[in-house]
């Protein structure tokens, strides 16, 4: 009867996509070549189209780059029917994979149900504000108080939707691709691989895709209001165009609210992710591993539900949501310095557009490189057992290499024909500079993957130190866990230096000069060079879902009694998984760093706009702005205290619940009796609901208060800025503080979680020796940290930035 009825319950699920199942398998070869070359011509129809209708130029740009965006997302869609056709494995996997999918998604709808709320209370309150406030002079000749409260309610809104969707279409395919992996473990790894990265892939062009579709819709939104709002002489003179009047320099800043809204909702799906499957992880493996020597994912463990179902809404939900907003800020802060350069150095109409919208043209090219790139993802089909012939299996690792190597190959060349024909300029030869930056920032993301693989893969020195240590018990694990960790954070910040400074210095020497013959350049190289790391950002992330989605097969397969060849596919998976994962934390904090340089530079600007005092400087000599950078560094350290302590709590929660089970129910440990999986389920998920709340709301209020209260003095003691140049300094150390710890926590965590690995392969003695034991505690101390604290600090340090633009007129 229950498998009748699962069944049932698949077929209603499996109707929803059969017409597009049935389709793609009709398709012949020559009728599949067909619809590729419509496909692929389709771009230049709708460019004809725009040119007949003679759309003006910025439009057609930004129109022209959200159907490119639309024909990602199609492509994506046929490769998620492909996913979703291959076999689904037995029934034991099935139903193992339902509890997760029903967990995952329950969570997902009590989460995001209070985060709805918190967001639209948010979004008032930006309405209020910029209903109650004066806009500059120069800003109110183009727009009334109402439609600026209005727009930055509606961004707001946008991008928060966009984020929550991002973060749900990554949990989404994970739960629906981890029983297609373990499936396919039983007789391919070649297709298992395909499956689990194409799965991510899916999940990283829904990401980049909806940056680009909502930033252009607001874009376009705003065109047309000021276009329509353009005083009236000038809408009826038939001689001018009308176009040329249109202020766009002004639009990218109106339109940030869009990037703190993504910023806002990334903070809390990481934060309750975080804290749900990281308890869970630690309460199954100090319970399992450590007091009962089970192994892990084991079926008798009332906890492994739990931990399978946190891969999804923390590993892959969190993530994806934290990586779209992260190319969110990228694309807004460098829209707003390309803009400001354009106006000061009084560059023509069709350059100031093609230097503002450069984002939108290089994401799209993102897409086509990591595109081409995952379709050299592959090996040897089939699998040794089944064939003497096959020969030695392929790293999972390598394999993804090779995908990447061609992705940059691709960006790179792209992004020089990119810069030739969109960067050029009549008053300053200055494309090949730019072109350079770009490369310095693909040359910076491959750098930072390759620092992070060295910190956290077992194959390299620094895990080994730890495995070594673990031989003499917890402590030596943990402290020399730590020294990895602090020791992780002088490359990549070397790194940052040598990317930043750089490209800084090329863009200075493209030429462009303001009116009064100064460079001004600079900021725009390093905007340049934050987006030559995103473009091949698709693939990064595709590597990204690939890790939860290979964990969770692993867990299938040993709920459901598999054999050892498949365990030891996942476990290869499973293991790779974890350095892919690493890697893209590790290149996350890249990326924020890159772009919190530019929101900071962007939050300048727009006090600059705003206020007629100047402000260039923050000096930190003059004693509230020093007051000021330390509680930002302040800031940075309680956050992370308290996201770990929320972990602790839960976890400890979840121990009692395990250890009450087996004490209770004897037999669950015999096989006997199956265990109570939803108690832990529940007990995790109140846990991540409730924890959640007082960290992100410590993010979110912090720098408006500090801003309110210095603005308070200043006006009291007729200090200009104050409020302004106080929270300039408060995110200038939070923002370095913040790097240097999530790089921390993410590198120690993850280095402690593979000396774990390594030796659960057999090293020092494998599962149940004194060296394992030390490794699943320091491992277990290590959790918290990398996929609860130190992913949220990249939030963290990007959601400051973003607060700030949205209310700055708050610190005037």
């Amino acid at each position: 009867a229950e498998y009748m009825g699962y069944l049932i319950m698949s077929n209603k699920y499996d109707n929803r996509w059969r017409g597009l199942i049935n389709f793609q398998n009709k398709q012949s070869p020559e009728e599949a070549y067909k619809l590729l070359g419509a496909f692929l011509a389709s771009p230049v129809i709708i460019l004809v189209i725009l040119l007949i209708l003679r759309i003006n130029f910025a439009v057609s740009f930004v129109l022209m780059a959200m159907y490119l965006s639309i024909m990602a997302l199609a492509y994506a869609l046929w490769v998620l029917v492909w996913i979703l056709k291959q076999d689904e494995g037995t029934y034991e996997m099935q139903k193992i994979a339902r509890y997760i999918t029903e967990g995952s998604e329950g969570f997902f709808v009590a989460q995001y149900g209070t985060i709805s709320k918190l967001s639209i209370v948010f979004a008032v309150g930006i309405m209020i504000m910029y209903l109650t406030r004066t806009l500059p002079e120069e800003l109110s000749q183009n727009i009334s108080n109402i439609a600026m409260a209005l727009f930055s309610g509606f961004g707001f809104l946008l991008g928060a939707i966009s984020s929550a969707f991002s973060g749900y279409a990554g949990m989404w395919v994970s739960v629906r691709a981890n029983v297609r992996v373990a499936s396919s473990a039983q007789r391919c790894y070649n297709e298992a691989i395909q499956i689990a990265f194409k799965g991510g892939y899916f999940a990283a062009v829904i990401n980049v895709a909806l940056a680009i579709l909502g930033v252009g819709l607001l874009f376009i939104m705003y065109y047309v209001y000021l276009m329509a709002n353009l005083p009236p002489h000038i809408l009826n003179d038939v001689d001018l165009n009308i176009h040329l009047h249109v202020p766009i320099e002004k639009i990218p800043l109106l339109m940030i609210g869009f990037g703190f809204g993504a910023s806002f909702v990334a903070m809390f799906a990481q934060l309750g992710g975080g804290i749900y499957t990281k308890a869970a992880d630690v309460g199954a493996d100090l319970i399992g591993k450590v007091e009962h020597g089970i192994p892990e994912d084991d079926c008798r463990n009332p906890a492994v539900i739990a931990d399978l179902v946190g891969d999804n809404v923390g590993d892959c939900a969190g993530q994806c949501a934290d990586l779209f907003e992260s190319i969110s800020a990228e694309i807004l802060s460098a829209m707003i310095l390309g803009a400001t350069m354009a106006q000061e150095a009084g560059f023509s109409y069709h350059e100031k557009v093609t230097f503002m919208l450069f984002p939108f043209a290089l994401h799209c090219l993102d897409i086509f490189a990591s595109t081409v790139g995952v379709h050299f993802v592959r090996t040897k089909p089939g699998l040794p057992e089944y064939d003497a012939e096959y020969g030695p299996i392929e790293d999972a690792l390598d394999i993804m290499k090779k995908g990447y190597k061609v992705s940059g190959v691709i960006g790179i060349l792209g992004f020089l024909a990119l810069a030739y024909f969109l960067l050029s300029n009549s008053k300053a030869n200055c494309w090949f500079n730019y072109a350079c930056c770009g490369i310095i920032g693909c040359v910076v993301s491959f750098a930072f993957i390759e620092v992070t693989q060295y910190y956290t893969d077992y194959k390299c020195a620094p895990v080994l130190r730890i495995v070594q240590a673990s031989r003499t018990g917890p402590a030596t694990n943990i402290i020399t866990g730590m020294s990895v960790g602090m020791e992780s954070t002088g490359l990549p910040v070397i790194i940052i230096v040598i990317g930043l400074i750089s490209s800084y210095y090329l863009g200075e020497l493209s030429g462009i000069v303001n009116n009064k013959g100064l460079p001004i350049g600079g900021l725009y190289g390093t905007a340049i060079a934050t987006m030559g790391m995103f473009c091949t950002g698709v693939f990064v992330l595709s590597m990204s879902g690939f890790g939860p989605i290979a964990d969770n097969a692993g867990g299938i397969v040993e709920m459901s009694g598999q054999s050892e060849h498949v365990r030891a596919i996942t476990d290869r998976l499973d293991a790779v998984g974890n350095v892919t994962k690493a890697n893209t934390k590790g290149y996350s904090v890249g990326s924020a760093s890159m772009a919190c340089f530019l929101l900071f530079s962007a939050f300048i600007d727009e006090i600059n706009f705003i206020s007629p005092v100047k402000f260039t400087v923050v000096d930190i000599t003059v004693p509230e702005v020093f007051l000021g950078g330390l509680l930002g560094s302040m800031c940075v350290f309680v956050f992370a205290s308290w996201a770990i302590s929320a972990v602790s709590n839960a976890a400890q929660d979840v121990i009692k619940e395990v250890k009450r089970q087996f004490k209770e129910r004897p037999e669950i440990l015999e096989f006997k009796a199956e265990p109570d999986y939803k108690i832990c389920v529940e007990i995790v998920a109140k846990a991540g609901l409730r924890e959640m709340i007082k960290p992100g709301l410590l993010a979110v209020l912090s720098p408006i208060v500090v801003g309110v209260i210095f603005k308070t003095l200043g006006n009291w003691q007729g200090k200009e800025l104050l409020g302004a140049k106080v929270v300039a300094s408060f995110l200038m150390f939070s923002t370095s503080t913040g790097i240097l710890l999530a790089l921390f926590l993410n590198n120690g965590g993850g280095a402690w979680d593979n000396a774990k690995k390594y030796i659960e392969a057999g090293a020092e003695g494998g599962r149940g020796s004194v060296a394992h034991k030390a490794a699943v505690c320091g491992d277990t101390v290590g959790d918290p940290c990398k996929d609860t604290a130190g992913p949220s600090i990249h939030i963290l340090i990007k959601l400051l930035s973003t607060i700030t633009l949205v209310l700055t007129p708050l610190f005037i």
